[in-house]
């Protein structure tokens, strides 16, 4: 969901034509966005299910939810908008009254407002080391690296990012740690940039990036609510109503997969995931990763 900040920058969706053709909004429609960022998808969305269609837009970032009203509002009560994190979609629908939707997208990705916003997301952060989407509670990215063991780091940075030099950067964490408390993202950065051998370092991203997208992972039970998104879906959908997902991990993808796998629910509509094509990775470096799946759900009984 790579998205840019303020007002006068226009938001480019990780791909708006794939995603729209499989969703195939149409006129009265009703349709959930569980992961609204500033509401590029949902505003196409909203444009193609005219002049009645429905869309109800969760996200657990108030920043985000706010820019999301704006840019919605020409909608008026046809775009719904809640805070509240997608593994509670179930509930937010019932709260506002709304049965079973005609489609389900799902957009996985990091925003530019987050990772822009001070807290803690990027490396280059000076101020802080949260990485919390929803700042209401819950451990911070701070308190899981100055206080979980050089194991649990270890196998949280190899687990979630994927990161082979996990135990190399779980012990200089640990060892930085007793000269003070760790408080920036900048600092750990830097700490993780010097702990991995210039030999090992990946040649297109940061040499922190997959612990930083670890401790991301960790601190919002990022696969946990996906999975119990996942587990809702026959809930949410009328049959054949439709379910897009857009990952950036290969284990969200992994459980996108095994989950419209399931040929008693679901009919997949892509058989290799969808990716970006060349030119709009070139003008949106962050979509190179996107993987687009989706299924029409086909089971009434459930």
């Amino acid at each position: 969901m790579p998205e840019g900040r303020g007002p006068a920058v226009v938001h480019v969706p990780v791909l708006p034509k794939e995603t729209l053709a499989l969703l195939s909004p149409v006129a009265g429609g009703i349709y959930l966005d569980c992961n609204l960022g500033l509401g590029g998808h949902a505003e196409l969305i909203l444009e193609r299910s005219g002049p009645d269609g429905i869309l109800v837009g969760i996200d657990w970032d108030s920043e985000a939810l706010a820019m999301a009203e704006k840019r919605l509002a020409r909608f008026g009560e046809r775009a719904r908008l809640v805070r509240s994190n997608f593994a509670h979609a179930e509930e937010v629908l019932s709260s506002i009254a709304i049965g079973p939707v005609d489609g389900v997208l799902l957009d996985l990705g990091l925003s530019s407002l987050q990772l822009d916003g001070g807290r803690g997301f990027s490396f280059a952060d000076a101020e802080s080391l949260d990485m919390r989407m929803d700042d209401r509670g819950g451990e911070t990215a701070r308190d899981l690296v100055n206080q979980c063991s050089a194991e649990e780091l270890a196998d949280m940075i190899y687990h979630y990012g994927g990161e082979r030099q996990a135990r190399r950067i779980a012990a200089a964490i640990v060892a930085a740690r007793a000269a003070g408390e760790i408080k920036s993202g900048r600092e750990l950065g830097e700490i993780v940039y010097r702990a991995v051998p210039r030999r090992f370092h990946p040649k297109k991203i940061h040499a922190a990036t997959r612990t930083f997208q670890a401790l991301r992972i960790a601190v919002n039970r990022e696969f946990d609510n996906l999975e119990t998104l996942l587990s809702s879906l026959p809930r949410l959908l009328k049959p054949g109503g439709r379910v897009c997902v857009i990952s950036f991990h290969s284990l969200e993808d992994r459980l996108v997969k095994r989950t419209f796998a399931d040929r008693k629910k679901y009919q997949p509509l892509t058989g290799k995931p969808v990716t970006a094509r060349e030119l709009e990775c070139r003008q949106n470096p962050r979509s190179r990763s996107a993987r687009l799946r989706a299924a029409q759900f086909s089971d009434p009984g459930c």
